[in-house]
C-alpha cells in the first residue's frame, strides 16, 4: 500500500508532542534520543509492521520489534497507545509509581506490545535473533525488527550477535541503528569512536543500507526496501542517520537533552514548535 507521508509526519509530530509532555510531568526520561527516533515508530508502526494491538505475547503470524535502546521508551510507549495497544491517556502516568509505562519498557506490569524488557544496552540483537530463530523453526514467514542506539554499539555483546547472525543466516531479521552521534556523556567520536560503520557491519556479513531517518518519505522507502530484500541470506542492517531531540530546535544536536527534562518554559516552546492536527492525550 502506497504510504501517506503527509498523514505519517503528522502522527510523528504528535509523538513528538506526547514525548515533550511525557517526560516534562515527571521531570524525567530521555527526550534528545525519543525525539530523534519518532519518525521511526511512526513509520513502523503505521505503515510498515504487520502487527495487532489485540496483543498476543508469541506474535505468531505477526511482525515482531524490539527496543534495545530501551531508555527511549517515551517514543515507543506513545506509538503504542496511539496504534491501539492501550488508552492513550495512560501516557499520562509515565515513569510514575505503579504505571505500566516505566522509564524503561519491562513486561512484568503486561503492558501491551512489550515483549522483552529492555534498557540494558548490547542485549536486544541477541533476543531478536533468537526470535528471528524461532520464527524459522516455526515455519513463520514473518519479520522481526529491532532499534538500536549507535553508542550502544559500543558493547561488545552487539558484535557476538553480529557474527552469529550472518553465521546462521537469520535473513529474517531488520535491524536500525540510531545514528545520532551523541550519548548521554557528549559526541561518540570524542567518548569512543565507532569508525566506518557502513563497512564494519558489510565486513561482519550484513546487507548494509543508509537513509535520513528524520525524512519520512526516505525512512518509508528504505524500510520498504529493507522488506524487499529479507529472505535472500543475509540479515539487513539499516543505519538511520538523525539529529538528537529533532523537531525542537534548542534540543536538536545535543547530548544535553539526551537525559534532562524540559521546564515549563522550555515545554511551551517545544509545543509551540510541534503543530499538528492530532490530539494531546
Amino acid at each position: 500500500m502506497k504510504p501517506d507521508i503527509e498523514k505519517l509526519t503528522d502522527i510523528a509530530t504528535q509523538v513528538r508532542r506526547d514525548i515533550v509532555r511525557m517526560v516534562h510531568q515527571c521531570q524525567s526520561g530521555h527526550p534528545g534520543g525519543s525525539l530523534g527516533c519518532a519518525d521511526y515508530f511512526t513509520a513502523l508502526y503505521f505503515h510498515v509492521l504487520k502487527h495487532n494491538p489485540d496483543f498476543n505475547m508469541d506474535g505468531t503470524g505477526e511482525d515482531l520489534f524490539f527496543l534495545s535502546n530501551g531508555h527511549i521508551s517515551a517514543a515507543w510507549y506513545s506509538v503504542l497507545a496511539r496504534s491501539g495497544y492501550f488508552e492513550i491517556k495512560e501516557l499520562s502516568t509515565f515513569r510514575k509509581i505503579n504505571s505500566r509505562v516505566q522509564g524503561h519498557p519491562a513486561t512484568h506490569d503486561h503492558l501491551p506490545g512489550i515483549r522483552v524488557a529492555s534498557g540494558s544496552l548490547g542485549q536486544g540483537l541477541s533476543v531478536a535473533i533468537g526470535a528471528a530463530l524461532a520464527k524459522k523453526l516455526n515455519g513463520d514467514d514473518r519479520l522481526v525488527y529491532t532499534l538500536h542506539g549507535d553508542g550502544e554499539l559500543q558493547e561488545g555483546q552487539i558484535w557476538e550477535a553480529a557474527l552469529f547472525a550472518p553465521h546462521n543466516k537469520v535473513d529474517n531479521l531488520i535491524s536500525t541503528i540510531d545514528v545520532n552521534g551523541q550519548q548521554i556523556d557528549g559526541p561518540t567520536d570524542r567518548v569512543l569512536s565507532l569508525g566506518n560503520l557502513h563497512a564494519k557491519w558489510e565486513a561482519f556479513g550484513w546487507d548494509v543500507l543508509e537513509t535520513n531517518g528524520n525524512d519520512m518519505e526516505a525512512l518509508v522507502a528504505t524500510l520498504d526496501l529493507a522488506k524487499s530484500r529479507a529472505f535472500k541470506g543475509k540479515p539487513i542492517m539499516i543505519l538511520m542517520h538523525t539529529n538528537m531531540g529533532h523537531g525542537v530546535d534548542f534540543m536538536m544536536g545535543s547530548h544535553k537533552w539526551h537525559g534532562v527534562a524540559p521546564n515549563d518554559e522550555q515545554l511551551a516552546a517545544a509545543l509551540a514548535q510541534l503543530t499538528c492536527s492530532t490530539q494531546d492525550y
